[in-house]
């Protein structure tokens, strides 16, 4: 049987358990970020650069399958939450979502797009390598400005 055909959206707010759930069973939770905020501070600044992928299961019922949250500020686009759910690993879902991302922020006049990889996430680099990512000789710094908790 062939493969569901993939969909690839933009997020909507009956999506958001899901999307939450998609998060945690990727790893890309932190306790210092409320997934929630993240999705209402995204659904408030550029919505249409959250996007989901969605597949039918055996029943024929649409699943979420994957995830991507984008941002560009007129110099730098940037991808945060790219994440697809453990059992559709590996079949180019990842490299699709990205496409998509890729092409909006084209679209938007993006020249160039950072993703940001923690480094305990190692096994990821490969991917982005295949994708044409390189490593920028750069050091990411953080402070937050509003606490989530």
């Amino acid at each position: 049987m062939p493969a569901a055909a993939l969909c690839i959206r933009t997020f909507d707010s009956a999506d958001e358990s899901e999307v939450v759930a998609l998060w945690h069973a990727c790893g890309l939770v932190r306790p210092w970020n409320d997934p929630y905020k993240d999705i209402e501070r995204k659904r408030s600044f550029q919505p249409g650069l959250f996007l989901v992928a969605t597949q039918a299961d055996a029943a024929g019922v649409e699943v979420l399958v994957g995830s991507a949250m984008a941002g560009y500020d007129g110099h730098r686009g940037s991808v945060y939450y790219l994440a697809v759910a453990p059992g559709h690993q590996r079949a180019a879902l990842g490299r699709r979502l990205m496409q998509e991302v890729e092409q909006r922020l084209l679209a938007l006049g993006c020249p160039k797009v950072n993703v940001l990889v923690r480094t305990s996430n190692v096994q990821v680099l490969g991917f982005y390598d295949a994708l044409g990512y390189a490593r920028d000789e750069a050091f990411c710094l953080g402070k937050r400005l509003i606490p989530d908790h």
